[in-house]
């Protein structure tokens, strides 16, 4: 049985008077908005830079916020809403617009781009009230509380997520904030922290989660292992009992957090996913990584940690912990660049910066807090971002008829990808039969070759099934142990890039002209 914890405790409004009424005004010019800039995975794929560029709306309510969001021009019109005071039930109703899609009882951040959200003046909470972000890309949430949302009793919010994120989302930055619950699942609270259904590119970093059952999840089941490439950093975990994270498939980069007191599990890798464990401080807490609750094995690689008073229970056949001598079973490559405080001060560091209210304070990697100085960015959806030395600039290369020589490294591979349409596999893609084929559940989606062992790969060829021709429009070409870009383009046909050894390696379709059918995705070493 599980132990309890013991302490749970509009940039487009129409008219000011609309303002007025749903509690949103212009923002004062002494205002504080984010500061400094994204980190971690949520700078890739583009880069994450939210509603900078856009106009700057304040607000004091939840439907001053959906307000705020349905005044746009377009859903993708950036915008800043800075928010001060409690937001709950009472004062979130559903906005209607085009630029939107919100409901009542939620922050709801569905099918639109480009949004801040950040707390200024004596700070912003989310009372009982989940943020909720779906099929959306490029959202930055900062400096604000978000507390005690449930699933089950009264109220109900976002499915007991403090934040969640699901259905194709991508480059989400969240920093300085703190999720609290008041107790476990049995007192209906759920995740502080959860993604799931291919959600790709995230940071949470200098936040505070405590106090609940469960810290966060990456994929809902040993199936969905669409979502990747999650950055934690410089966050702390307090009395927690498990999911610090859960991570199932995907890859994730956990560096200098302080865990104190986890109760019963703590990163939990699993079902293939891969974590690069650097410079934590584990404290006063059990099994604090390893793959638990299952036999779909997880793997990790670990250097710099320290760990104070951890006890381990012993291997069995749903538990494998990495202690009590923790040891790499994987190597994970870091496409961006960071600096890692020694883990020796990661409680004073993170004690100082972590959380709402603490001034966006982050560290200099030399265990000193610091304020950020003002990042200018890109007005509206970031350019890409200059890519380390280990990724290559996105190439639009033509699509080429050619025959390419050598063996099909597809034939005998494995595969997966985003949820495919009805009597479509996976598989499809790799047997070597044209009249075969994979197909996402709409227009945009991917799909994946994966190997047991590191695999040199230059060239790809994507066939489109008779009949289907012509509706692949633009895709990218990703190396999926890193995120690197390695090709992006548009139309099926034969891709050449620079040589490089990985895993597993992903075709993203982002844009097509009816639902596209791919009969073969093929890979060649030269």
């Amino acid at each position: 049985m599980r132990r309890r914890v013991a302490r749970r405790l509009q940039a487009a409004l129409a008219t000011l008077a609309l303002a007025a009424a749903t509690g949103a005004v212009l923002s004062a010019p002494s205002a504080s908005a984010a500061t400094g800039g994204a980190t971690g995975y949520a700078t890739q794929n583009g880069g994450t830079t939210g509603g900078a560029g856009g106009q700057t709306v304040r607000a004091t309510t939840g439907t001053a916020i959906h307000a705020a969001l349905c005044g746009r021009a377009t859903s993708s019109t950036p915008i800043t809403i800075e928010v001060e005071g409690t937001v709950n039930h009472g004062n979130t109703a559903k906005v209607s617009g085009g630029s939107c899609n919100t409901a009542a009882g939620v922050i709801e951040l569905k099918q639109i781009s480009n949004v801040t959200i950040v707390g200024v003046g004596a700070g912003a909470v989310f009372d009982q009230l989940g943020i909720h972000i779906r099929e959306s890309s490029n959202i930055v949430i900062q400096n604000v509380t978000v507390r005690n949302v449930k699933k089950s009793g009264s109220p109900t919010s976002n499915g007991g997520d403090a934040i969640g994120m699901e259905s194709d989302v991508r480059n989400v930055w969240v920093d300085h904030v703190t999720l609290e619950a008041s107790g476990g699942e049995s007192e209906g609270f759920d995740g502080l922290f959860d993604m799931k259904d291919n959600t790709q590119y995230v940071t949470l970093s200098y936040s505070i989660l405590r106090n609940s059952g469960r810290g966060g999840l990456v994929g809902s089941s040993e199936t969905e292992l669409s979502n990747s490439f999650i950055t934690y950093h410089h966050n702390l975990y307090e009395n927690l009992d498990s999911r610090v994270p859960l991570l199932r498939g995907g890859t994730a980069h956990i560096y200098n957090n302080h865990y104190l007191r986890i109760n019963e599990s703590g990163i939990n890798s699993r079902a293939g996913a891969r974590a690069k464990v650097d410079n934590n401080y584990f404290e006063d807490s059990k099994d604090v990584l390893g793959t638990f609750y299952t036999d779909a094995a997880g793997y990790w690689q670990v250097s710099g940690n320290t760990f104070d008073n951890v006890t381990w229970s012993s291997p069995g056949t749903e538990n494998n912990p990495a202690g009590p001598d923790p040891q790499s079973n994987t190597s994970v490559s870091i496409p961006y660049a960071y600096t890692l405080d020694a883990a020796s001060c990661v409680p004073s560091v993170v004690s100082r910066t972590a959380g709402a209210g603490k001034g966006l304070q982050v560290s200099d990697g030399a265990c000193s807090p610091q304020t950020p100085a003002p990042t200018t960015p890109a007005p509206t959806t970031p350019a890409p971002t200059t890519p380390a030395p280990t990724t290559p600039a996105p190439t639009t290369p033509a699509p080429s008829t050619s025959a390419p020589s050598g063996t099909n490294l597809s034939i005998g591979a494995g595969s997966d990808g985003s949820g495919k349409a009805d009597g479509t596999s996976y598989g499809n893609v790799r047997d070597g039969d044209p009249a075969t084929y994979w197909s996402p559940a709409g227009t945009t989606g991917y799909v994946s070759i994966k190997w047991g062992s590191p695999t040199a790969v230059s060239r790809v060829v994507v066939k489109e099934a008779a009949g289907a021709t012509g509706r692949i429009g633009s895709w990218r070409l990703l190396n999926a142990d890193t995120g690197a870009v390695l090709s992006s383009g548009s139309g099926a046909g034969a891709v050449t890039f620079a040589r490089t050894t990985l895993s597993k390696i992903t075709f993203e379709i982002t844009g097509s002209s009816g639902t596209p059918q791919v009969a073969e995705f093929e890979t060649y070493a030269g």
